[in-house]
């Protein structure tokens, strides 16, 4: 028995649907991706690994979500877990992500989630264009529903267009990170990308605005607001009204430096 068949037997063993629920086993491990309660959508979840995974790492209270054009066999609920539910049908569909922001919430997700992959051919830069295209699909619906701050695992295969798919995440995001868990086969090219932080700000880095200075932090900052987000100005005071440019940019605030 080879290292890597140890997850397919221990996954028999244990109860999980594919050898793929130990990836995002090791995932979460590495980037931090689940609290208790969270809600987390997983796109192309069948056969339900992911779902499994997820449901024990958000626990009693979470929500867990599965979208696939398959058929998601009914997962056995546990006392220790979320309860799992499915949308058989096309995650870019309308239909499809109206009943999947029915389901969560207002409040969006915390986590969306993919090990979506394409029906290989054999042809490397084919499967690599494929699996590109399939992981832009996700991030483009886990946009329309995560919350600010939440994160996204997409699965994609080396390739040229890596770098460009990586760059276009790590837009939205605080950061994106690319990781190989251990459990991936060693001859699979696949990586997952991980974009940590979803920013939802109205405003971007290098922004050059004019602001009102409405209160002064605990640290002695000021701080503006912009549609409802949070801009902390150090070196002004309360009343001012002062020209600024946009620094750095988190999920639920963010930096500026006056400049007049």
């Amino acid at each position: 028995m080879s290292g890597k068949d140890e997850y397919y037997n221990r996954s028999k063993q244990e109860g999980y649907r594919s050898r793929a629920a130990y990836k995002l086993q090791q995932l979460d491990e590495t980037a931090s991706l689940f609290e208790h309660g969270d809600t987390v959508v997983d796109l192309g979840a069948a056969p339900g690994g992911w779902l499994q995974v997820a449901a024990e790492r958000v626990g009693v209270g979470g929500t867990v979500v599965g979208v696939d054009l398959q058929r998601i066999s009914d997962l056995e609920e546990r006392d220790d877990a979320a309860s799992v539910e499915t949308i058989r049908g096309d995650m870019t569909d309308e239909k499809t992500k109206d009943r999947l922001r029915e389901t969560i919430g207002d409040r969006g997700a915390n986590v969306v989630i993919s090990d979506m992959a394409p029906n290989m051919t054999g042809e490397y830069n084919l499967d690599h264009a494929r699996s590109v295209h399939l992981a832009r699909q996700a991030f483009e619906v886990a946009l329309d529903l995560l919350a600010p701050g939440g994160d996204l695992i997409v699965k994609v295969f080396q390739g040229q267009d890596l770098a460009a798919l990586k760059d276009d995440i790590g837009d939205e995001f605080e950061y994106v990170r690319t990781v190989s868990p251990p459990a991936s086969r060693d001859s699979s090219s696949e990586v997952y990308l991980i974009g940590k932080g979803r920013l939802n700000a109205p405003v971007e880095e290098g922004d050059r605005l004019t602001v009102e200075i409405a209160d002064v932090g605990e640290e002695g900052d000021g701080i503006a607001k912009r549609d409802g987000y949070t801009l902390f100005v150090p070196g002004t005071s309360e009343g001012e009204t002062v020209e600024v440019v946009v620094g750095d940019v988190k999920p639920n605030f963010g930096f500026a430096e006056r400049v007049d």
